[in-house]
């Protein structure tokens, strides 16, 4: 009976052991979702399909979906879902799948690379151009913090003759604080060679621009062709790699041969997003590529790749490039926002609204649309039957319009390329002429045509602390002491122009001077032998002369722009204390049944000094009127000292900058 108890036991330790187990390896499959490739050969021609897992809709969200980025281990790569490639040549090679999830609640599937091998090279090889510019930077998704992530630096040769140029890739903006990108891996298939440097050669140059152009690839996919002087000429590949030094912390540089006319390349970057990497999903963080198609001459393309942080991968979002401003310079700042959108419908969107919030400090009347897509004109006052972009106003939103457009949607029968069924719009807009220091928040209200609006991220801006430096010079006034007189100056350390709350810390060097209340002792004695009664009274006065420090450390408040209040807590430190005691001893003698008195007065003085002694703390409170943020105010301030007769006022005037 006992062994069977025993036996019964063992099984129900085993069996929830076991159940326990399992719905942990449940658990662990649940987040770790692995996408599989299967591979179709026929002579060197290969056909791709993705076995990704199941998605996880997040609720209330759009329809989730897949992206797919293939890699073909030659250099050539597809966006489609199921592929076809072929391959020039036979040989050993690496095929990878980049799989993003859309409006799926895990991360994206990891896959590992698979091997294919060419043996016969049978199928004749298509080489099709699909470069328009001789630069372009393109990745698989947005940077999710803790994320690999793919990019690939695409360059081209627009001269009719072979060339040897060389590239620069530019990443980490100093502006943030950490490092956004880790490069892993560089997957290189034209011999391309990483130039190892050391930073005072990242500038350097050979010979005389070839023409007096020099072309600039921008964020717009556009070309912008500036016609300098020759005598200036030289500086400008100089010129455009400083600035890029000045703007990144990272950089890889390489040099490439032996390219022919309109020959285009790929180099493949393995990137790492560091779990620490900017955490502000509404931030717009770059990354900068430079061509200089012939390390012979100067001339460059300068290509810039914007992307959003985002925590998950959603189509539609808000971001900024003014996530952290100084609020010192802003003024002299124009923000950039971009709206971006993607129709998930089973047919096309002739109508988009986009109804967008426009926080108060900044000025409606300052907005410009930079560019969008689809790309249309901007719609004239009268109505009009082609594609345009509307732009109103209200009271606190601007509202884009895209009237007569065909977006298609991802769910459309016939429709392969994802990427067209995206647009966006990208404005900027200028702070206004008075405004506090706060942050702003906006987010955008999606509708395409007559559908339920979808409300994007809040894209917000907030500023630096910054630090402003004040002033100070004012009066100590103490009521319980003698003759006091004391002055002060300092300097005070606060966040540059705060809006409410705000912490501020003082240094305070005072000379105080003053004296101690009057001491006075009597003594009488009488001695009967010789009829003699003797007094003898003692008088004491001390001056003190002080050189203090005072450290006080509060918390204040702006009621408004002129009025603000504080409290807080204090040390003070004697660095220097003199002392001059005058004693004054009388004596008065007199016989036992009176008469006339005899007197005697004699004076002893006497010096002192001391250092670093005498600290005292205590806590205050305060109130200014002026100019609270910036600029000069007048303010009053009681401290309250431990010893009660210490306490004191302070009157004084100061000046932040």
């Amino acid at each position: 009976m006992f062994l069977n108890k025993s036996k019964l036991v063992i099984l129900f330790i085993i069996s929830n052991f076991v159940a326990v187990y399992g719905q942990e390896l449940i658990k662990k499959d649940t987040v770790r979702k692995t996408a599989k490739v299967e591979i179709q050969f026929k002579d060197n021609e290969i056909s791709l399909t993705p076995l990704a897992p199941k998605l996880n809709q997040i609720a209330g969200a759009p329809k989730a979906y897949y992206s797919y980025f293939w890699e073909f281990g030659d250099g050539n790569f597809s966006k489609q879902k199921a592929p076809k490639h072929t391959y020039k040549k036979k040989g050993d090679y690496e095929v990878k799948l980049w799989v993003t999830n859309h409006y799926d609640s895990g991360k994206p599937p990891a896959t590992r690379p698979q091997k294919v091998s060419i043996i016969n090279a049978t199928k004749a090889y298509n080489d099709i151009a699909s470069m328009d510019e001789s630069l372009e930077l393109i990745s698989n998704r947005d940077p999710v913090p803790d994320e690999e992530m793919l990019f690939v630096l695409r360059y081209k040769n627009n001269h009719n003759y072979v060339s040897n140029g060389r590239l620069y890739l530019f990443y980490n903006e100093k502006k943030y604080g950490v490092n956004n990108f880790e490069i892993k891996d560089i997957r290189v298939h034209n011999n391309e060679e990483l130039v190892v440097e050391e930073e005072k050669n990242l500038m350097s140059y050979n010979k005389d621009i070839d023409d007096n152009s020099v072309l600039y690839a921008s964020i717009q996919n556009e070309f912008n062709n500036y016609e300098q002087p020759q005598d200036t000429a030289r500086t400008d590949l100089k010129k455009t790699l400083q600035e890029s030094k000045e703007y990144y912390k990272s950089w890889s540089i390489f040099n490439f041969n032996d390219m022919n006319p309109n020959e285009e390349r790929n180099i493949f970057f393995t990137m790492k997003t560091p779990p620490e990497m900017l955490k502000d999903t509404s931030a717009i963080i770059t990354i900068r590529g430079v061509n200089v198609p012939d390390r012979n001459f100067q001339n460059h393309v300068v290509k810039e790749k914007e992307m959003e942080i985002v925590t998950s991968h959603d189509p539609n979002k808000m971001s900024s490039n003014g996530t952290l401003l100084n609020y010192r310079f802003v003024r002299f700042k124009t923000l950039k926002y971009k709206i971006q959108f993607q129709n998930d419908g089973e047919g096309p969107a002739k109508t988009i609204r986009l109804e967008t919030d426009i926080p108060d400090m900044l000025d409606k009347s300052t907005l410009k649309v930079l560019d969008m897509y689809p790309k249309c004109e901007i719609c004239p006052k009268e109505p009009v039957r082609y594609s345009c972009l509307d732009t109103t106003f209200t009271e606190k939103q601007v509202i884009f319009t895209f009237k007569n457009i065909y977006l298609p949607g991802s769910n459309q029968k016939g429709v392969q390329e994802k990427d067209s069924t995206k647009g966006f719009v990208r404005y900027s807009i200028k702070f206004g002429k008075d405004f506090h220091k706060r942050k702003t928040v906006s987010k955008t209200a999606i509708i395409f045509d007559k559908n339920e609006p979808i409300i994007t991220n809040r894209s917000t801006t907030r500023f630096l602390p910054g630090i402003s430096i004040g002033a100070k010079a004012g009066y100590n006034y103490f009521t319980n002491l003698n003759n006091s007189r004391s002055y002060f100056v300092g300097a005070t350390l606060s966040p540059f122009k705060s809006y409410r709350w705000y912490w501020q810390v003082e240094l305070l060097n005072s000379v105080h001077n003053f004296n101690s209340n009057t001491q006075i002792s009597e003594t009488t004695e009488e001695f009967p032998a010789v009829n003699l009664r003797r007094t003898t009274r003692t008088t004491t006065n001390t001056k003190f002369s002080n050189v203090d420090v005072e450290i006080p450390v509060l918390v204040r408040y702006n009621l408004n722009n002129y009025i603000g209040l504080g409290a807080g807590i204090q040390g003070k430190l004697s660095l220097n204390e003199k002392n001059e005691t005058s004693i004054v001893t009388e004596t008065f003698e007199q016989s036992l049944q009176g008469g006339d008195i005899v007197s005697d007065s004699r004076e002893n003085n006497t010096e002192g000094s001391s250092s670093f002694t005498n600290f005292r703390k205590g806590f205050l409170i305060e109130a200014t009127g002026g100019f609270a943020r910036i600029g000069p105010s007048v303010g009053a301030r009681y401290i309250f000292d431990t010893n009660k007769e210490n306490n004191y006022w302070q009157f004084y005037l100061i000046w932040k900058f």
